[in-house]
């Protein structure tokens, strides 16, 4: 578990707790006249007994919790959720201003994982993507983005353990809140770093400025094209961010970092996946430590992409192999309920409504 050392800074008065360190809280509650030892209890009830309000809190005497009632721990409320037949959670949860955010649980028989979002909306608008479709609300916050793994862990009643920032947004343009929210979840939550992955279309400058945290999470670039003329057309954003500067800087990132980057790339019947577009990817992305994760398309309404066929998706793969470049196929969970990679959309229902799991 990787520890800051950088100085907290106080806690503003009726900011949310969640996402504050055991630092930040022992601080806070030294300065309500408390003794130090309440830091800690308070880092344990929010952070392992899920506590949602401070009046919640036991341990506290009756007196000084009704003094501090009106602090908020900053969790949200589960408006709906959804199962697959796979397991597969997808939870809509309302935040304190009334907007909805997506989370997906994502369970196997050796880890949990949890697909948080980093922004109310996506401001990219990738064409082949629901959550683009919805437009741009505003950015999360640390404690929006901590709460959604504190839910999927209660909901599950097991530990957490891996993380991808894959679900509404694009996190690279909400940076500070992310990697508050990545610190805070490996020394508070107890989720390694090298446990999360981090997802981005590419921002001209954000990767290396994510660079420049030295954090041990995954990067993965969503690249979806082998040129630059096809990604503009299925990323509106890169027309102001060539393929061959995004590449420079994932280089840069593997520099500074010393970790390898990931390319996400959504196949879609003969559009991407031919063998010429197998060969153009593997020399954008070879002789650099790197790994393809090609992602057959998952459908969604609002347009007339088509999944390719396994074969068509295993003759990308050895095309990629025979060029010598890493490459996984990755067929997203919670398709039955449009919980899957790029399916995510905060329906707004009249009436909150908890699904029966």
């Amino acid at each position: 578990m990787t520890v800051s050392s950088q100085a907290s800074p106080a806690i503003a008065a009726a900011e949310p707790l969640l996402g504050q360190s055991l630092a930040q809280l022992t601080d806070w509650v030294t300065q309500q006249g408390q003794p130090a030892y309440r830091g800690k209890q308070l880092h344990q009830w929010i952070y392992e007994k899920g506590a949602r309000r401070l009046e919640d809190i036991t341990v506290f005497s009756k007196a000084w919790r009704a003094e501090i009632a009106h602090v908020p721990i900053g969790r949200s409320t589960v408006h709906f959720r959804s199962e697959a037949p796979d397991g597969t959670v997808k939870y809509l949860l309302r935040l304190t201003d009334g907007h909805l955010i997506e989370a997906v649980g994502i369970p196997t028989a050796k880890r949990l994982t949890v697909c948080v979002s980093s922004q109310v909306g996506c401001p990219m608008a990738c064409d082949f993507c629901a959550t683009g479709k919805g437009g741009f609300l505003r950015n999360l916050a640390t404690h929006e983005i901590v709460d959604q793994v504190l839910t999927v862990q209660e909901d599950f009643g097991e530990r957490v353990s891996n993380i991808v920032f894959m679900g509404m947004g694009e996190p690279l343009l909400n940076l500070e809140a992310v990697v508050g929210a990545i610190r805070s979840l490996n020394q508070d939550v107890g989720i390694g770093q090298r446990a999360i992955t981090l997802s981005t279309v590419g921002i001209p400058g954000h990767i290396r400025r994510l660079a420049e945290h030295h954090l041990q999470v995954t990067l993965a670039v969503s690249l979806h094209a082998s040129n630059q003329a096809l990604r503009e057309r299925l990323i509106p954003s890169a027309r102001r961010y060539p393929l061959a500067d995004l590449i420079d800087e994932c280089y840069e990132y593997v520099n500074i970092t010393g970790r390898r980057v990931t390319f996400e790339y959504i196949l879609l019947a003969e559009l991407n996946d031919l063998p010429k577009h197998a060969a153009e990817l593997a020399a954008q992305v070879g002789g650099f430590q790197s790994h393809v994760n090609l992602i057959p398309y998952n459908p969604i309404s609002e347009v007339d992409y088509q999944r390719p066929s396994d074969r068509r998706v295993q003759g990308f793969v050895d095309e990629l192999k025979r060029r010598h470049v890493a490459v996984s196929v990755r067929y997203s969970r919670g398709l039955e309920k449009d919980a899957a990679c790029g399916q995510l959309r905060a329906q707004r229902l009249e009436e909150p409504v908890i699904a029966p799991a």
